[in-house]
């Protein structure tokens, strides 16, 4: 413990009498020793007294002098000058940055008088551990670890600030967005590589604000962009049209060239709202319409959105309600060989029949299904339904005809549910009879799908089939990676074949790869004479299916049609007579 000023000294004894020596030594040991840091201060600022953790927490030498004149002392005198001058005691932190980091004491100020001297008594604690927990939690509670944006906390205060400090008059913009598709980016690519992305996409988004903007990550791919202040709706579309461009921009992560649209949704204050909540749903709601027309762009929220928000909202309601009373229902339609006119196999879909009875299609209610996380009770629904009609069925379509079931990507991909799925086919007793229609984004988590599910269903005698080929992650190499028995090509693919060049070469080049790759193909969505003629006369495409051959039967239907369908051939020669037939196709049908 150094006293610096020899001419006073708070505590006195007798030379004479060494106990009172002896006491005033081990005093100075106990005050030095303290593991508070306590100095003793005049009038003036000058230091009188310090101990061994005082001299630590200030960064002072051992030297009186250099103590004395040190800068670590400049903050104390003047503590010093005022809390004598006011009389009262004080407690407050002090910040310092050492060569170790950021020093924070806690620090009692408490004036006194001794033997007629007015000193300054500080007693300080290192609280430098507890700020940087603190801090810590202050982070994680309104910054996202992983890209140090804001919280959706931090933005719904900030934007509550405006609308109050506005009284409804404050002009500015909530920006919903959302990266497309990140969860095929994240199955591809891994885990590593996508939150790298969700640190390049806000560094890009960032780089383009004001400072008076606030971009926040709210959750996994969605963002929330504050834009303030406004003047018009022409000046965010101009805004947020050039972020567009920017976004679509490839993203260069670890050797991999990585392209992800996004989609937004955007919401005025005060045309769209008054309040967080209602800007925040409004936006949402617009960027879920670009979503569903889409993606990879823009809206912003107006009236027809909110009708569509409800009216998928009644859907909803109406979608669980008909769960739980088993309103479902399901058509069958007909996989049909376009050489011997035999039906090769039978496609199961599910309906849904409304309040009134009414049938309703698959597109309207499929999709919000997979969504809300109902569609495996769904498929659950349509394997019960074929196993209670598996006669009605043999006797229509026959007992050798492939019963093909649909199943959702996000399904595929849930070792769970799959392996349930397949428990309950081997329940049915003929597991070898079915088919499983998944689309090819079942395949980009290829180890998943294609070690862990695929075998399971092998070993039952299941078939697999890729449904719809030719849309979403579709590519002609990703057939060579993918163990599939056909390969359905998508109606768009198929609609006036006939009549557009470049489709006919698309089609001939998937026909050439499954051929050598052992996969049937399947025709989907054929319509018309011509279409069939085409396929017929310019392919060797045997097997299609489409309302110009049967159109998907409810299995009350099943019945009545069975001798329109007589042994299970589609006449296919009356189809034909309804129409001209095109000079590439003879009389028996042979291709030309």
């Amino acid at each position: 413990m150094k006293s610096l000023d020899r001419q006073f000294s708070p505590v006195r004894a007798d030379d004479g009498d060494a106990a009172a020596r002896a006491e005033l030594d081990l005093l100075r040991d106990v005050v030095r020793l303290l593991p508070a840091g306590v100095t003793v201060q005049d009038a003036e600022g000058r230091l009188l007294l310090m101990n061994d953790a005082a001299a630590a927490q200030l960064g002072l030498s051992d030297a009186g002098p250099a103590a004395v004149s040190s800068e670590g002392l400049r903050h104390r005198r003047g503590v010093a000058a005022e809390v004598l001058r006011s009389g009262r005691a004080v407690v407050a932190e002090e910040v310092a940055q050492r060569a170790h980091g950021r020093q924070v004491l806690l620090t009692a100020h408490r004036p006194i008088r001794i033997a007629e001297h007015d000193l300054l008594l500080s007693s300080s604690a290192d609280i430098s551990e507890q700020k940087a927990f603190e801090d810590q939690l202050f982070r994680s509670a309104f910054y996202d670890e992983l890209t140090e944006l804001p919280t959706r906390r931090v933005i719904e205060h900030r934007v509550d600030n405006l609308l109050r400090s506005g009284a409804g008059r404050e002009r500015f913009a909530l920006a919903f967005l959302d990266i497309d598709n990140f969860k095929h980016i994240n199955d591809y690519y891994g885990h590593a590589t996508g939150d790298t992305l969700l640190v390049e996409f806000a560094r890009r988004l960032d780089r383009e604000l004001r400072d008076s903007d606030m971009l926040s990550r709210i959750s996994g791919d969605e963002f929330l962009l504050l834009l303030h202040p406004i003047q018009s709706a022409d000046e965010v579309a101009d805004f947020i049209g050039s972020t567009l461009r920017r976004l679509a921009a490839p993203f260069f992560i670890d050797g991999s060239e990585i392209f992800a649209s996004t989609s937004i949704g955007v919401s005025l204050c005060p045309d769209h709202g008054q309040s967080y909540d209602v800007l925040c749903r409004n936006a949402d709601l617009a960027m879920y319409r670009v979503k569903n027309e889409g993606k990879g762009a823009a809206a912003f929220f107006d009236a027809t959105i909110e009708r569509e928000a409800q009216e998928r909202m009644k859907i909803e309601q109406s979608l669980r309600l008909a769960i739980l009373e088993k309103r479902f229902c399901c058509v069958f339609q007909a996989k049909v060989d376009i050489r011997s006119q035999e039906i090769m196999g039978v496609e199961a879909l599910v309906r849904l029949r409304d309040d009134e009875g009414v049938i309703q299609a698959p597109g309207s209610f499929v999709n919000l299904a997979i969504e809300l996380g109902l569609i495996d009770e769904l498929t659950h629904l349509v394997l019960a339904e074929i196993v209670k009609s598996i006669d009605l069925i043999n006797d229509t379509f026959g007992p050798n005809a492939t019963i093909s079931i649909n199943v959702a990507a996000k399904q595929a991909g849930n070792p769970e549910f799959m392996r349930s799925f397949a428990q309950a086919l081997e329940e049915t007793g003929f597991p070898g009879r079915f088919m499983i229609e998944v689309t090819e984004d079942a395949f980009v988590a290829k180890t998943l799908f294609q070690d862990e599910i695929l075998p399971l269903l092998r070993n039952l005698g299941v078939g697999i089939s890729i449904d719809d080929f030719g849309v979403g992650y579709s590519s002609l190499s990703a057939l060579a990676d993918i163990t599939a028995d056909e390969i359905k090509i998508d109606r768009s693919f198929i609609t006036d074949i006939h009549k557009r060049p470049r489709s006919q070469g698309i089609l001939r080049a998937i026909e050439s790869l499954s051929a050598a790759l052992g996969m049937i193909v399947i025709a989907e969505g054929v319509e018309s004479f011509e279409e069939l003629a085409y396929l017929q006369a310019a392919t060797k495409i045997r097997y299609a299916q489409g309302y110009y051959f049967a159109r998907p039967i409810l299995l009350e239907e099943l019945k009545p049609v069975t001798s329109a369908y007589g042994d299970a051939r589609v006449n296919l020669a009356s189809r034909a007579a309804q129409s001209s037939r095109p000079s590439y196709l003879r009389g028996d049908g042979s291709r030309g």
